[in-house]
């Protein structure tokens, strides 16, 4: 933004009675002192352009507006933090839903670690299978469902393939599908858990699911099981 330089008229002291530190940033109580003290020392034989005025009067009015919108933005930015810590609190005792992959994990003496996943099933199972693919797509396991009631349920899997092998750390894809007691067949949703608690750090949300923390982002979907859904 330019501004137009003081008249040499001006003496020091002049620009003292300002009030205004010449090694900071103008604010618009300090532009529109400048452009009154330069219009009162403005040479009588040389006045100030119309033009010239109306472009810092102009200038003036934007600073003004900027500064006005950056705390209307500030204002939205905090309403929003609020907003979104308060849907994290609320959200305690309900389910969060993940992704589609479970990771696998050695422990300290190089074993394989068994996997707890949760399924959630719209409608009571007759039965059905749970199927397991690695990060090439291929199937590496595939588990019974035993006649269970509608709602979430866990299981475990032993971190062993179809062979009796142990496979390999890294992220694994769920696929499971039952059979209702009328002999349709449905998808079983995974990655539901139950969110255990809420806590704020460094800016961001984490919740407790599972026993970890994970950062609130990484959640696709919160739900209450409990309630039904209207739409189905």
């Amino acid at each position: 933004m330019q501004t137009t330089t003081i008249s040499s008229s001006m003496d020091a002291n002049s620009v003292k009675n300002l009030g205004v530190n010449p090694d900071s940033i103008l604010q618009k109580d300090d532009f529109l002192k400048l452009l009154i003290t330069q219009l009162e020392y403005q040479d009588p034989t040389q006045p100030t352009d119309t033009e010239e005025i109306l472009n810092q009067t102009s200038q003036l009015a934007s600073l003004e507006a900027q500064q006005n919108t950056n705390k209307v933005l500030e204002e939205l930015a905090k309403s929003f933090s609020q907003n979104k810590n308060f849907s994290a609190v609320s959200a305690i005792g309900k389910y969060a839903k993940l992704d589609t992959k479970i990771e696998v994990k050695k422990d300290d003496k190089g074993n394989i670690q068994p996997v707890t996943f949760n399924l959630n099933f719209d409608e009571d199972a007759k039965s059905g299978t749970i199927q397991i693919f690695d990060d090439k797509n291929r199937l590496v396991k595939t588990m019974k469902i035993d006649q269970t009631t509608k709602g979430i349920h866990s299981y475990k899997w032993d971190g062993l393939s179809d062979a009796g092998e142990s496979v390999q750390p890294g992220e694994y894809k769920i696929v499971a599908k039952y059979i209702n007691p009328d002999g349709v067949t449905l998808d079983a949703d995974f990655g539901s858990y139950k969110i255990e608690a809420v806590k704020f750090e460094d800016s961001k949300t984490y919740v407790k699911i599972n026993g970890s923390f994970i950062d609130f982002s990484k959640i696709q979907e919160i739900f209450d099981p409990t309630v039904e859904d209207n739409d189905s």
